[in-house]
């Protein structure tokens, strides 16, 4: 969830320049500003993070955004864990087993202790997951681990907790039953969803172990501040089990919305990295910041969701011809610019164990075409010049969709639609998309696992509350509960691809770009790796000596 034209405002000549700029100097200062660097005690390192945007909560359980994923995965080890490449490695976990059938999976854990020296075991693991799946907790995220036997079950309040397919053999041997093969179990055992909570903590405090003065980690980091709006802190947990190998003592995470300003405070050094920029800035920013822009394929997407409860976008003629008329080569390579692709299916290119399903028949078409079928299409749903589509189009913020969304907004016009454009702050944006308060959603998703069920399980009808939409449809659903069980890969991923057509024949969302990531990194930062999941670990990283402390 990433990404700001701004017109400057004409301004009338001074009458006298020179006594202008010398009355600006003495008020404001003049000459370069020192960096704004907190304080860093002698001999430590402290690692200032641009995160994008304020997260809404540092639980787990209740987590569902990157900026949400960045500091909590910094704090909190699952049973794997991603590597500095963003691969999964052995985390808690320091082996498994699988049986046969691939239903059961068996994890041995290490000795570790949480940051305020209670013993980690399984229990703690299998306390989080059924917390996780308590109707209760309302877990966005709850369905992502539906293939553990009974989760759905308990999710929706027909079974108790106890019936979930996970148990504590001992201290330290996990056991997860399944309903169907799974794969990706390694990757999503590093993801959010699973990683554990202290049961020790919650029990006491409730939700409340999550604020900082009660939050303990078994990662290489613990929380110690939150300043809402302002920066989280986090420092080195000496009591993680490979302590001895974790350079940083201290990070501040920043809310960074404004991607420009956030460039501007990597290249004065006031932060040390910022995670994302405005793409439109890379190749001017390669030029004026030489070895900070990095970039690199990413498994995500933008796309456009329909609220379903809008009677015009009941109508199929309908969502088909707006999603006709949006021109997607001008936003990618005329507007961002910064390395994406048209998106016209909802699967990412590179998916591993897929390939690709054809785009829609229209996509062929040439724009003007394309325009003039959307046309035809909203005449035959009743709407045109005397009686136009109108609607809110909300969006959140960030860099690239404060470009976009006017370019959308211009591609419906010239087809005879007026969107309003209503911007929030992402998490802001998310939460509305959650509760159904929007017409049309700008929209993002970034795999959560390297499978293309972690993209269409999305549109599936038990998935909740990030169907935006709320699309159903019984045969999509039908293939994806047959894929699950079909251990055979080329017969899954069949399955899987005719339900993504059946999804893209409905236009059940508008895909419009896929995504590459962008993080603007100064040079002085070691142990950052580029990688296709954009995960980037602190405790790889290091800054070089003469920034390690003001």
């Amino acid at each position: 969830m990433s990404q700001l034209a701004r017109i400057e405002p004409v301004r009338r000549r001074a009458r006298n320049p020179l006594i202008l700029a010398v009355a600006i100097c003495v008020l404001a200062g003049c000459g370069p500003k020192p960096a704004q660097r907190p304080p860093c005690a002698a001999g430590k390192v402290c690692l200032e993070f641009g995160n994008v945007a304020e997260p809404l909560t540092l639980d787990p359980n209740k987590s569902t955004g990157t900026v949400e994923h960045q500091v909590i995965a910094d704090q909190l080890v699952g049973l794997t864990q991603n590597s500095a490449a963003g691969l999964p490695v052995p985390g808690m976990a320091t082996s498994w087993d699988v049986s046969p059938d691939g239903l059961t999976w068996t994890f041995h854990l290490r000795e570790a202790v949480w940051s305020d020296g209670v013993p980690v075991t399984a229990d703690d693991f299998v306390f989080s997951l059924r917390r996780l799946l308590a109707p209760e907790t309302a877990g966005e995220y709850a369905s992502l681990v539906y293939f553990i036997r009974n989760a759905e079950a308990v999710n929706r309040g027909k079974a108790p907790g106890t019936a979930l397919g996970a148990r504590a053999v001992d201290a330290h041997t996990l056991e997860l039953s399944l309903t169907h093969p799974a794969p990706y179990l390694p990757q999503l055992a590093a993801h959010t969803t699973m990683l554990p909570v202290p049961k020790h903590m919650v029990e006491r405090y409730g939700d409340a172990w999550a604020r900082p003065e009660h939050y303990v980690s078994n990662g290489a980091f613990r929380i110690v501040g939150w300043k809402l709006g302002d920066h989280i802190r986090a420092v080195k947990n000496e009591r993680f089990w490979d302590a001895a190998n974790v350079c940083v003592d201290q990070i501040d995470y920043y809310p960074t919305s404004d991607a420009v300003s956030a460039e501007r405070r990597v290249k004065r050094g006031e932060l040390d990295l910022n995670a994302d920029m405005q793409s439109n800035r890379i190749a001017f920013l390669r030029k004026t910041m030489p070895g900070y822009v990095r970039t690199h394929t990413y498994l995500g997407l933008g796309y456009l969701a329909f609220n379903s409860r809008v009677k015009a976008f009941q109508d199929e003629r309908v969502r088909r011809a707006l999603a006709m008329s949006v021109d997607r080569e001008f936003i990618t390579h005329k507007l961002l610019r910064g390395g994406q692709e048209p998106a016209y299916t909802f699967v990412p290119a590179g998916v591993a164990n897929y390939e690709p399903v054809a785009p829609p028949a229209w996509a062929a078409l040439s724009f003007p075409q394309r325009q003039a079928e959307a046309r035809r299409l909203l005449a035959q749903a009743g709407y045109g010049p005397g009686h136009p589509l109108k609607f809110e189009l909300k969006h959140r913020n960030s860099a690239d969709p404060m470009l976009v969304m006017p370019a959308i907004q211009a591609d419906w016009r010239a087809v005879g639609v007026e969107a309003t454009l209503v911007q929030n702050e992402g998490q802001i944006a998310y939460a509305a998309y959650r509760s159904r308060d929007f017409q049309v959603a700008d929209a993002a998703w970034v795999a959560d696992y390297n499978d293309p069920m972690t993209f269409l399980y999305l549109m599936q009808s038990s998935t909740g509350s990030q169907n935006y939409g709320d699309y159903r449809n019984a045969g999509f659903d039908a293939l994806l509960a047959q894929a699950d069980q079909e251990p055979d890969a080329h017969r899954r991923a069949d399955m899987l691809a005719r339900a993504e057509r059946i999804m893209l024949d409905d236009t059940a969302v508008i895909p419009t770009y896929f995504y590459v990531n962008k993080n603007l990194v100064s040079p002085r930062v070691t142990g950052w790796v580029d990688n296709i999941s954009d995960y980037h670990p602190s405790r790889y990283l290091c800054l070089k000596a003469d920034t390690a402390r003001n």
